[in-house]
């Protein structure tokens, strides 16, 4: 039995996984056996009324302290993106015995990458209208969707589903600000974790330079995949593309975990999201 613990980034919270649980428990990453818990980062989420920390070692520490709360033991297979991914990285350094396994999608830490990688220049103007519409609900989520997301078919779905997140548990300008300074001002140390870790990216992603996650793989030599068309929000885009490259990657890990192999095709395989952003390019 494992348990899963799943991170999201900046500002976002458990319900913003949408189709990624159950695309891990079909594709028996996340086994009947196994505990998933996804929980939210302080400011967000369920913790909406907490003060997020200045620092990801603040962060860390607070899901520490939450996994405790709840009554769970490590080690954990942890899944995160983006900001999720800079406090799954400290997490994993600092406390190595408490982290089985690490997959890391679109995020981006020093000293591997460059400021105008970690926030695409062309990114600003939409964050300072995000920031100027914070209030509105709607229209911020839209800016958020345009920015983060490739895959537009549900833009409707979305956008109703996520203004209704907002509205329940709207994440306050003083915490996203605070998260955003955590983001910038975190730095990992160069030495990877001492377990084993996936690194995951989309190539259209508009929000981080993929060349981030190219660089922290390189840094660490450990796997990295890339996504052909999705954007920063991979799990929204394509998450049954995620579950599989997972799946593979852990059978490589253990042979006898499924039917993958080390030499099993990581990259080949098609979700039906991959064949339609193959299809509309």
């Amino acid at each position: 039995m494992s348990t899963w613990i799943l991170l999201r980034g900046l500002t976002r919270e458990a319900r913003h996984w949408g189709a990624l649980p159950d695309a891990l428990r079909a594709a028996e990453v996340v086994t009947r056996d196994d505990a998933l818990l996804m929980p939210d980062l302080p400011g967000n989420g369920e913790q909406v009324r907490a003060r997020s920390p200045l620092h990801v070692a603040g962060m860390v520490a607070a899901l520490r302290d939450e996994l405790a709360r709840r009554g769970t033991t490590g080690p954990y297979c942890v899944l995160a993106m983006s900001l999720g991914g800079m406090v799954a990285t400290a997490w994993a350094q600092h406390f190595p015995g408490e982290v089985a396994r690490l997959v890391l999608i679109n995020t981006s830490m020093r000293p591997f990458s460059r400021a105008p990688e970690r926030l695409r220049r062309t990114a600003w103007p939409d964050l300072l209208r995000i920031a100027t519409q914070w209030r509105n609900s709607g229209a911020a989520e839209a800016l958020v969707h345009a920015r983060t997301c490739n895959e537009r078919a549900p833009l409707a779905a979305d956008l109703a589903a996520w203004t209704a997140i907002r509205t329940s548990a709207p994440v306050s300008r003083a915490n996203a600000l605070r998260q955003l300074w955590a983001a910038a001002t975190f730095r990992a140390a160069r030495e990877a974790p001492s377990n084993p870790v996936l690194v995951l990216s989309s190539r259209g992603d508009q929000l981080v330079d993929p060349v981030c996650s190219a660089q922290l793989a390189r840094a660490w030599r450990v796997p990295h995949i890339e996504h052909p068309a999705a954007g920063h929000d991979l799990p929204h885009d394509d998450a049954a593309w995620i579950a599989a490259r997972i799946h593979a990657w852990t059978a490589s890990l253990d042979p006898l975990a499924g039917d993958g192999s080390p030499g099993a095709d990581t990259a080949g395989s098609k979700s039906p999201a991959y064949s339609r952003f193959n299809h509309d390019s």
